[in-house]
């Protein structure tokens, strides 16, 4: 089904230039407010969410970042 595209030099008509409204990509970054730390978990809860992170295209390490900030956040609710 390859079909070969012939281009011809025609005139395009009207145009109507569209300004710039999407945000530039620094914009686009969302850095969370975050501290490095170093942690020992077993093998098989990193595999589970090694696993899980491949089957939603994200990184494992997000996923268990994000599973401690709800752990985190529904705790703390309770104690304030």
């Amino acid at each position: 089904m390859k079909k070969i595209i012939k281009y011809t030099d025609e005139p395009l008509g009207d145009l109507k230039i569209v300004t710039d409204f999407l945000p530039s990509p620094k914009d686009l970054i969302f850095k969370d407010d975050t501290v490095k730390i170093t942690i020992s978990l077993t093998k098989e809860s990193v595999e589970f969410f090694k696993k899980e992170a491949e089957k939603h295209h994200t990184q494992y390490q997000k996923m268990i970042r994000n599973l401690l900030d709800v752990y985190a956040s529904s705790h703390y609710l309770k104690a304030v």
